[in-house]
This record gives C-alpha cells, sequence and structure tokens, in this order.
C-alpha cells in the first residue's frame, strides 16, 4: 500500500515576504512561503487520511503572492501509480458553470431572455409556462431532481457504461410532482441544466458539446477541457473510486458513461484549465477581453439564499466570499473558487473519490483545510445535501 500523501508537489514562485508591518491586515491573504506550504502539506494529508482520499491534486495562488501546487497519493490504486498534477479529471457539475456561461452568451446576443419561460422552448414541462430560464439557473425551479429518483440510480448502477439521452433524464424527473411554486426556495437539482442544455442547443443550432467548445472552452484558452460525447476519457487521467455502485462495494468508474449527467455534470479539465476557468468564470474576463457582457456578468453573480452561509447565482456558489462551483459523479469530485476579497486568490481541489466522510464530501473537507489556514475570515464550509442516488454537485 502507497502511503497517504505519497506522490509529487512542488511549490513555485514564492516571492520573499515583506517585512512585517504594524498596519497589516489580520485576514489577507498571506506570503505562499515554504512554512505556509508546509501547513497546507499537512493539512491537506490530514484530510486525506481521516478521509480515505486515494489522491488528490491542490493548486492554491494569489497575484504576488505565490504559488502552491502539489499532488499527493495515487491515481491508480492497482498499481500505486501516483496523483499527479498533470491528469485529467472528471469534473461534475463544475460542468454547470460551463452549461450556464453558454446559455449567457445566448443572452448576450439578445437570442434568449433570462426571464423566459422554459416552456417557450421545451414542451412537456410541468409548470413550463411558469418557470424561468433564470429560476432554473437559480435552482429555483421546483423540479424533481432525476438524479434523486430511485429507478434512475438502479438503472445507472446496473449498468454504468449505457448511455442516456436527455429526454431519458428529463423523464425521470417529470414523472414527479414539482416540489413547490417557481421561485419559492432554493432546492439543487440536474433536471434544471438539462432543460438549459436544450434551450443551448435549439437556439444555437449546434450540439451542446460543440457550442461549448467554440464559444466557452475556445476564448477561454482552455485546451484540455472536454465536454464527452460518450465515456471518452483522455489520457493521461486518474482512475476514480466510488461506493456508488450496485453491491454497494467500491469499484473504479474511470471507464463509466458520463452521458447520464450530460449539461449538468459530465464534462472532464484538468488542474491547469481550471486554475484559469477559476477567474474566468467569477469575473466573466478572460485573458484577452469579455466572456460575458458586465451586465450579464452582474446578473450571474446575483446571488439568492441557499445553504447555511452560502449564495446562489446563476450556475454559480458564493461560500463565504468564494466564487465557484464544486462538482461530484462517482468516482470524483471537484472545487474550483476565486475569492475577489482575498487578493483574487485562485483554489482548485481535484480528487479521485466521491466516498462521503462522516456525512461530509471530501471536497468540502480539503476546501475547508485549506482556507482556514490562508483565509480564516472567509472559510470554504458547503453543507452537504441529503440525497437518494447522486446528487451530483
Amino acid at each position: 500500500m502507497v502511503p497517504v500523501g505519497a506522490g509529487v508537489g512542488y511549490a513555485v514562485d514564492v516571492p520573499t515576504p515583506p517585512a512585517a508591518s504594524s498596519s497589516a491586515v489580520s485576514d489577507e491573504f498571506p506570503q505562499l512561503t515554504p512554512a505556509v506550504a508546509r501547513q497546507l502539506d499537512d493539512a491537506i494529508r490530514k484530510v486525506m487520511d481521516e478521509a480515505k482520499v486515494p489522491g488528490v491534486q491542490v493548486a492554491l495562488s494569489a497575484p504576488g503572492k505565490g504559488t502552491y501546487v502539489r499532488a499527493f497519493g495515487v491515481a491508480d490504486k492497482a498499481t500505486g501509480a501516483p496523483m499527479t498534477d498533470r491528469l485529467n479529471m472528471r469534473i461534475g457539475s463544475e460542468t454547470k458553470t460551463f452549461t450556464v456561461t453558454a446559455m449567457l452568451k445566448l443572452v448576450d446576443e439578445g437570442k434568449i431572455g433570462l426571464d423566459d419561460p422554459i416552456g417557450k422552448y421545451v414542451e412537456g414541462v410541468p409548470g413550463g409556462d411558469r418557470i424561468t430560464l433564470r429560476e432554473l439557473a437559480n435552482m429555483r425551479s421546483g423540479l424533481f431532481n432525476y438524479s434523486a429518483d430511485e429507478e434512475f440510480f438502479k438503472a445507472l448502477t446496473s449498468d454504468p457504461d449505457r448511455p442516456f439521452t436527455p429526454q431519458e433524464l428529463l423523464a425521470y424527473s417529470f414523472k414527479h410532482p414539482v416540489l413547490f411554486e417557481p421561485d419559492a426556495k432554493f432546492s439543487y437539482c440536474n433536471t434544471n441544466l438539462i432543460l438549459l442544455g436544450l434551450v443551448v442547443e435549439k437556439i444555437s443550432g449546434q450540439t451542446l458539446a460543440d457550442y461549448i467548445t467554440e464559444e466557452v472552452l475556445r476564448p477561454a484558452g482552455l485546451k484540455n477541457t472536454l465536454f464527452p460525447t460518450g465515456a471518452e476519457f483522455p489520457a493521461p487521467h486518474s482512475q476514480g473510486y466510488t461506493d456508488q455502485t450496485a453491491s454497494g462495494k467500491t469499484e473504479d468508474s474511470a471507464d463509466w458513461n458520463p452521458s447520464w449527467g450530460w449539461a449538468a455534470g459530465a464534462m472532464i479539465s484538468d488542474l491547469t484549465d481550471l486554475r484559469e476557468w477559476a477567474k474566468v468564470v467569477a469575473t466573466g474576463r478572460t485573458a484577452t477581453g469579455e466572456l460575458l457582457s458586465p451586465a450579464t456578468q452582474a446578473e450571474r453573480l446575483d446571488v439568492v439564499d441557499a445553504l447555511p452561509g452560502t449564495g446562489y447565482g446563476l450556475g454559480i456558489f458564493n461560500v463565504q466570499g468564494w466564487i465557484g462551483h464544486n462538482g461530484s459523479l462517482p468516482g470524483y469530485q471537484s472545487l474550483t473558487v476565486y475569492n475577489p476579497q482575498q487578493s483574487d486568490a485562485t483554489l482548485v481541489v481535484l480528487l479521485n473519490t466521491d466516498i462521503s466522510a462522516q456525512g461530509e464530501e471530501p471536497s468540502t473537507l480539503f476546501g475547508e483545510a485549506i482556507t482556514k489556514i490562508v483565509t480564516p475570515e472567509h472559510v470554504y464550509t458547503l453543507p452537504a445535501q441529503p440525497v437518494t442516488g447522486d446528487e451530483n454537485h
């Protein structure tokens, strides 16, 4: 067995800290010195040990403060191959940030409106004449989450290689009554994103994968991010470990077909791309200009109360000032966030299991442990959602 914390890691571009000053701000993002790096190493290894995480990649940086990049543990439990910071990973619900960005591009072009009813674009949605695109992206539609349906969970785990169509996914949702009136409250729901993906396809005339690639990934300069059309998973990639299986035993899910997540959770990326995407999605700007207009980006970041200490905008969380999204699907979890209040800091965490640790998502445990060290006034804590099956968040 490879010991927890084995693997590779490095810290680069660590500036010499300035001399101490009596006027220093107590909650200012710190210089990522070797001493801080050791604190982070210890905290990450502790979470790995306690949550039994096989492998994890972490990147933390802020302009002028240095860069911390590490990989711990193993990417493949069978061979003992180490986790590295160059491996492709499935990113689950971080896909939502790309799908919603695609929708907002169409808003900017004047082709759709955020307050259009979904029934204008997709037939058969319960209450579709009253549920708006904004409410879908805000997680305030009241629709039932298809991935919480027991029959869906049985279908997925009994044959994880099978493809699902968006229409099949919606059918699992629409057989259930709506949970509440539109905009009455927050309820995290993958069904919402399937509908938004269909809107993008209908209005753009392209597949969702092609539109996201051409209108989001390329302008953002993301070269290693992919919306798969099947079970493809480019090498090199980490294996993934899940207990969301028919037997309840832990299995390797790397080759499972993620089509069941589609617009809500199917995408693949890597640490380098997500470090760039963290700032782009939180600001609406790429290295070369605007991805979204300032007005539309402001709509995205207009959060409503979601969970304790957490707001949710249009396909994006604000957790104690950390703006971005997490992701989870069988075998993988991720977290990509940006904090404009704390020196424009960026944090990305990628790991190869989704198995909860005492009811907590491992990605949240890593985010909490890291931010307690570098931003103690802005600690990332996201309560886990009780679900049946996989909630893909």
